[in-house]
């Protein structure tokens, strides 16, 4: 059985991977005269482009028990939403990818009402920007934000400041996908499409792993052929 088969399905693009000094940065830079915040580390922008790669850390098997405050400023933990197939998204108002997802993710809770899937997003940002953009633009999933906390948070995950990642879980919490970088349609409908065949017994769960990395790997490749100059 190979690894992919028995662990979360990992896929990263080198897009993400520039972006994660930039976080760890921007928070320093935006807090120096109120104190300072912990830094995340930082993957390698090394990394071959749009192709599976192992993260330094180790990707949970279950979605980490993290507590966050909602958008009112209370505490809600992941927990709460145990029993729904769940799309976890980490992001930040600077991000651009970050912020051309966020249409996509709406769609997709109104699409995908009646198989009870919840969007969250985890705002790794300062309060009153997340409110802010969010507000701007409708965001209409819940919402949870964190500056030192949110890169707890992203540790817990087993992941580096690498914006936007998107974390698949079923309804018992297991992690099916773990998707670096940002997130297209058709990434997106093939995970939950196989999350959903898992959920009615036409697919174990190392199979949908073994087939979403894949079909990840080569929806990767023809966008990388289709960029201009490939």
């Amino acid at each position: 059985m190979s690894r992919s088969s028995r662990t979360p399905v990992v896929i990263a693009v080198l897009a993400g991977a520039a972006l994660a000094g930039f976080g760890s940065h921007y928070l320093l830079g935006r807090r120096e005269a109120q104190g300072p915040v912990p830094t995340a580390g930082t993957a390698s922008p090394s990394a071959p482009a749009e192709e599976a790669r192992e993260t330094k850390k180790a990707i949970p098997e279950t979605v980490p028990d993290v507590t966050l405050a909602d958008r009112e400023g209370k505490p809600r933990s992941l927990a709460e939403w145990r029993g729904r197939p769940l799309l976890i998204n980490f992001w930040a108002t600077w991000c651009a990818p970050c912020r051309r997802e966020i249409p996509l993710l709406m769609d997709l809770r109104r699409e995908r009402r009646a198989s009870d899937l919840e969007v969250i997003g985890i705002a790794v940002d300062f309060r009153e920007e997340v409110l802010a953009y969010a507000k701007e633009i409708g965001i209409d999933y819940p919402l949870l934000i964190g500056e030192e906390d949110g890169l707890a948070a992203v540790d817990a995950f087993g992941m580096e400041m690498l914006f936007p990642f998107t974390v698949f879980a079923d309804r018992e919490g297991q992690i099916v996908a773990l998707k670096v970088g940002e997130l297209h349609r058709d990434e997106a409908d093939f995970i939950l499409d196989r999350m959903q065949e898992v959920e009615a017994g036409s697919l174990d769960l190392a199979a949908a792993r073994e087939q979403i990395a894949s079909r990840l790997r080569d929806l990767a490749a023809e966008r990388a052929r289709a960029q201009p100059g490939a």
